[in-house]
């Protein structure tokens, strides 16, 4: 099993990185929260991944962080009805901080307006992830970007959420406080404070 891939980002869109390593290119599935990490094509950069090996194909899926790459496997291996793609799409979506919250909330609007996921499949995640989630998200280096730098973990998962809390009690939507909230925390880095946070969002 191939558990991280490490080498020259050659090229990146939202959904596919190309990483050269050893003379070799590799495709690699990304979600959109993890080709926002990425850094310019030229650098390196470090994924984990999660190989599926099939007769007609084998596919590899990256991430930024151990901890989203857990998540993934856990979407893919106890949800009935996701696969790969759905769970590619679900993390393209949401941050993992608000998706585990959302989950152990048992927040179905915000996971059902996830492209794809409905009302029965947002109720299923819950289900199935409840009390599975919690010790996902404990696990946050981020290697993706520049390489090796360290996340403050589920601390950072906390203001994340908390800020994302604050944009959507100003009528934010779920989805566009989380987007506003990443893209913020990309900017300011990891030590960054709620409210700083809240204010580059809303800047």
């Amino acid at each position: 099993m191939i558990v991280s891939l490490q080498g020259t980002l050659v090229s990146a869109t939202p959904l596919h990185a190309i990483i050269e390593t050893g003379g070799l290119g590799y495709e690699v599935h990304i979600p959109v929260t993890t080709a926002e990490k990425l850094p310019a094509a030229g650098a390196q950069v470090k994924l984990h991944t999660h190989a599926v090996y099939r007769e007609d194909a084998q596919t590899l899926y990256g991430f930024a962080t151990i901890a989203e790459r857990d998540f993934f496997r856990l979407l893919i291996e106890n949800v009935t009805g996701i696969g790969p793609k759905s769970a590619l799409t679900i993390m393209s979506k949401l941050s993992l901080p608000l998706l585990e919250g959302a989950i152990r909330s048992g927040d179905i609007a915000t996971l059902a307006k996830c492209p794809g996921i409905g009302k029965k499949t947002a109720e299923r995640l819950v289900v199935e992830l409840k009390n599975k989630v919690g010790g996902v998200g404990l696990s946050g280096a981020i290697d993706a970007g520049t390489g090796g730098a360290e996340s403050s973990g589920s601390t950072g998962d906390t203001r994340q959420r908390d800020a994302v809390a604050a944009l959507m009690a100003l009528g934010y939507k779920a989805a566009d406080a989380d987007q506003a909230i990443r893209r913020a925390a990309l900017a300011l880095g990891a030590t960054a404070t709620t409210e700083q946070l809240i204010k580059k969002a809303l800047s």
